[in-house]
């Protein structure tokens, strides 16, 4: 059987390419065979050439014993370790490895019928250990690279998450320190608009602490508490907090005029969260004595909310990219770099999108685009 498979050894590799090719597997390139099935027939070949001679028991250096061991020492076991190591990289599934294997049985068998090369018991004996102990070695180590690679991302993402919840922390804690350096300096009292500001900063900081527990309750399957209210009043609110940021950017704050009965039915906690990061980025990154805008306003069964700012404009392409995690595009680099990241989850889970223009030599205009509603009868005669 080794002449045989010595002699064939170049149409036995094209029929396994060709098997792989047809199940639409990711490409083998050259080094990934030097370790797959071509290194594994020369220790197939090298294996039953042993097996002829006087002490035919030492090919299990080669081919490892009958049921494997452990650990598995041998040519085969450590050239399949690397092999399935390097499938887990090209992508291939755990299914896509043990094919990888039996491609080469079933050529072989065909090629043998074909070519009416007999196969000895002893012969199919040895090509089923050597096939099962590869096997093996293979598919263990691609589930450990597997393992790593889905430990990484879960790490990558819990980072992610506590990012996130910092970030906002933040955002809030700055909102109530602004306010309440205001009212120290005794030109305005508690009871007025800033000590609302300062208030709802604190109830925002209980708030997001309470929405990170309840994520955990998401996770399970609870829906988001969606509510219907007014668009107007919460304009209002933005306009409240984003105006203390104006004043001490240096920056004008406009903001349109609303219709009293359009209404939005949201999250509001998230829809404030995305609104509130959209305008702490402008007023970080527009120029200084420039204007911030914040319009609200129907289209058709769409509600629309712009924050447009006098950034200068993006760099070609980065529009998009300003949406991923931890990224910062503009020399400013304070912060984390999740706002934008941020504001775009808390609308997409409201069933809205987040999007970005670019006016290049002006700014940007961020767009949150949500289902439009319209308060009941009774609510808007009030």
């Amino acid at each position: 059987m080794h002449q045989f498979l010595t002699a064939n050894r170049t149409e036995l590799i094209a029929r396994c390419r060709e098997k792989v090719a047809q199940r639409g597997a990711p490409g083998a390139n050259e080094d990934e065979l030097a370790h797959g099935i071509s290194k594994f027939l020369d220790q197939l070949i090298k294996t039953l050439i042993v097996e002829t001679t006087a002490t035919p028991m030492q090919s299990r250096q080669v081919s490892g014993p009958s049921g494997g061991g452990k650990p598995n020492l041998s040519e085969i076991g450590e050239s399949a370790t690397q092999h399935g190591r390097e499938l887990q990289l090209h992508g291939f599934t755990a299914e896509q490895v043990v094919h990888d294997y039996g491609d080469l049985c079933q050529a072989i068998s065909d090629l043998a019928v074909e070519r009416g090369q007999a196969i000895e018991v002893d012969e199919f004996r040895t090509l089923n250990r050597c096939l099962d102990n590869a096997i093996a070695s293979a598919v263990t180590e691609f589930g450990y690279q597997r393992d790593f690679v889905v430990a990484d991302k879960q790490a990558m993402h819990l980072n992610e998450r506590l990012g996130f919840f910092a970030h906002e922390l933040r955002n809030q804690l700055c909102t109530a320190t602004l306010a309440l350096s205001i009212i120290k300096e005794g030109n305005v009292g508690l009871s007025g608009a800033t000590g609302g500001v300062l208030d709802r900063a604190l109830l925002g900081l209980g708030n997001l602490i309470d929405r990170s527990l309840a994520e955990v309750r998401m996770q399970a399957g609870m829906p988001i508490q969606h509510h219907l209210f007014s668009l107007s009043d919460f304009i209002g609110e933005l306009k409240l907090s984003a105006s203390l940021e104006a004043q001490v950017s240096g920056c004008t704050l406009t903001v349109s005029e609303v219709d009293p009965l359009l209404a939005v039915d949201v999250d509001r906690d998230l829809l404030l969260s995305a609104a509130g990061n959209l305008l702490q980025n402008a007023f970080k990154f527009t120029h200084p004595h420039s204007e911030v805008i914040l319009n609200a306003y129907a289209l058709a069964d769409r509600i629309l909310i712009d924050v447009q700012d006098h950034c200068g404009g993006l760099p070609a392409g980065l529009a998009e990219e300003m949406f991923l995690p931890f990224t910062q595009g503009a020399e400013n680099r304070s912060g984390l770099g999740l706002g934008l990241s941020i504001a775009r989850r808390s609308v997409e889970a409201n069933s809205g999108t987040l999007s970005a223009r670019n006016k290049p030599g002006s700014g940007c205009i961020f767009t949150i685009d949500l289902p439009r509603h319209a308060l009941p009868e009774k609510h808007s005669a009030a």
